[in-house]
């Protein structure tokens, strides 16, 4: 028996909870508290908080486009064609998700390690407040993915 397709939706499944459920997390259990915090505080906190979260999300990135490529590639479920109007839904959502995640990491998260990094708290606040803006709608498309995958089937689409 070929386990192949369960251990691909398995593993796609995980790393999309890992990456959602983590900005789930950050962005309205941490960041609140993270709020109570000096700047100098928070910055430090942050500072240690998202290159531990950082690797893990491009694990699940990986992890996501293997298994979910994988599974079409590979004929599951009709091919690249047939997957169904949730599988295009989680296509387009995800590789928007991915494309804010490169952004947000390339840009906002390289100028606040080196604005924290020279002690320009100012700056590394709004670095912190653009890198918000950016986990929040990556939340909102995350919470749509798994939702849409998980009822996509059963929909009929």
């Amino acid at each position: 028996m070929d386990y192949s397709y369960g251990l691909s939706m398995g593993l796609h499944t995980l790393a999309s909870v890992v990456w959602v459920g983590g900005m789930f997390f950050a962005h309205v259990i941490l960041r609140p508290v993270a709020t109570e915090l000096t700047p100098v505080e928070r910055m430090v906190l942050w500072r240690k908080v998202l290159p531990r979260f950082f690797a893990w999300v491009w694990l699940s990135i990986v992890m996501l486009l293997l298994t979910g490529y994988g599974v079409l590639l590979l004929g599951y479920r009709g091919g690249l064609g047939g997957g169904g109007s949730h599988v295009d839904i989680m296509q387009v959502t995800g590789l928007i998700m991915v494309g804010l995640y490169v952004q947000l990491f390339f840009g906002p998260w390289q100028g606040f390690k080196r604005a924290a990094a020279a002690g320009e708290i100012e700056r590394a606040v709004d670095y912190l407040a653009r890198m918000r803006h950016i986990v929040a709608t990556n939340l909102i498309l995350g919470l749509v993915t798994i939702f849409v995958g998980a009822v996509g089937s059963l929909l009929g689409t």
